[in-house]
């Protein structure tokens, strides 16, 4: 019997401020020629940077897709590695949009909880990640940012509760190609998909019983 297959929903950002080439959207274009295996439909999106977009196409990808996963990737100007976010805050958004926006009440969702963790297990993820010989190196990390990078991580994680996950890479040739990086999403989230498959097993066997 054949297995259904998982959809997959991965986003990179268009451009913003001095990313006039977003490693982020290029990286998940590099993802999308590599693909994840026969038993994933992959979906990619380029997100604008602009806070009321995301505030309507998160919830609309999730409601068209009913993904198995949701990994957003960004591009950090300070990282040198890739860096796994753990988590995303709702407060503290004061940084203008490319429309020169930014939320009245600076904040993804009011009356929402301050900070909303991944279900991933990104401690787990990383290290995986690491002895798989990639020549590439993987952190993690609390802040995303307090940007659109942050933002639309916790609103896809108050979306989904918790089934999202936040990559932030840096910009191309800093250390690393696009074919590194494409590379680098790929084997990540290959390893949050086999985390989520076990965890949800334990589940499983725990109901039947």
């Amino acid at each position: 019997m054949e297995l259904p297959r998982r959809p997959v929903v991965v986003t990179g950002f268009g451009p913003f401020g001095e990313h006039a080439v977003n490693a982020s959207w290029i990286a998940v274009q590099e993802l999308e020629k590599l693909g994840l295996g026969d038993g994933v439909d992959l979906y990619v999106y380029e997100i604008p940077v602009e806070y009321q977009t995301v505030q309507r196409l998160i919830p609309a990808l999730w409601k068209k897709h009913s993904p198995q996963l949701v990994v957003h990737v960004g591009v950090s100007g300070m990282a040198t590695t890739v860096t796994l976010e753990k988590c995303g805050h709702n407060v503290g958004y004061k940084g203008l949009d490319n429309c020169r926006f930014c939320p009245g009440s600076q904040c993804c969702v009011e009356g929402g909880p301050e900070c909303i963790d991944s279900i991933i297990d990104m401690d787990a993820v990383c290290r995986r990640v690491s002895t798989l010989g990639l020549d590439v190196t993987v952190t993690i990390s609390k802040d995303a940012g307090r940007y659109l990078c942050d933002f639309t991580y916790y609103t896809s994680l108050y979306q989904s509760h918790g089934r999202s996950a936040f990559v932030h890479v840096p910009p191309l040739g800093k250390p690393y190609t696009a074919e590194q990086l494409g590379r680098a999403l790929q084997a990540i989230i290959e390893e949050m998909l086999d985390g989520l498959e076990h965890s949800e097993g334990k589940i499983n066997c725990r109901h039947e019983h």
